[in-house]
């Protein structure tokens, strides 16, 4: 399977566009929508380099989801895919989310648990990570993802800005 728009997105909403290298919460050089392999403080790249990388990025976290043969439908298969790109295959690969998975990939209680258990970086609760694993859960679970209201003030301002420009 490949992520679909609705799957980009969600991934696009959490990592934002950052032009310019940045260490993330886990202290890893960081670059375009959550680039890491390679990146190196005072890096920085186009939002056409970030799209790239973006492409590169999701096929990696595809084929390890992919490997697993799980019986997932596409929405599940988008939020699965959003959960690796942010912690990593390794991490996903050793957790015990995924032998929950291999397990029951709908026994819908014990995999919520264990999904929003990934909420940390460097011991400490992110509010982001919080929202992140709220979205994927609800993607994977009921096939679509709310926005919280301030991502959706945020792109109402960015709207109203476009719209501006336009006048």
């Amino acid at each position: 399977m490949k992520t679909s728009a609705i799957g980009r997105k969600l991934i696009k909403t959490f990592e934002g566009y950052r032009s310019e290298a940045y260490l993330c919460p886990a202290g890893i050089p960081t670059i375009g929508y959550g680039h890491t392999s390679g990146v190196v403080m005072g890096d920085t790249c186009t939002r056409q380099e970030a799209e790239e990388f973006l492409i590169e990025d999701l096929r990696h976290a595809e084929n390890i989801v992919n490997a697993q043969n799980l019986d997932l439908n596409q929405h599940q298969f988008d939020a699965l895919v959003s959960f690796v790109y942010n912690v990593g295959s390794g991490n996903f690969q050793d957790s015990t989310l995924l032998k929950l998975l291999k397990q029951d990939a709908r026994a819908y209680d014990t995999l919520e648990e264990e999904w929003k258990k990934w909420k940390h970086s460097n011991g400490r609760v992110l509010k982001g990570l919080v929202r992140r694993r709220a979205a994927e859960w609800s993607l994977y679970k009921n096939g679509f993802f709310l926005l919280t209201l301030p991502v959706l003030l945020l792109a109402a301002v960015i709207t109203i800005v476009l719209i501006k420009k336009l006048k």
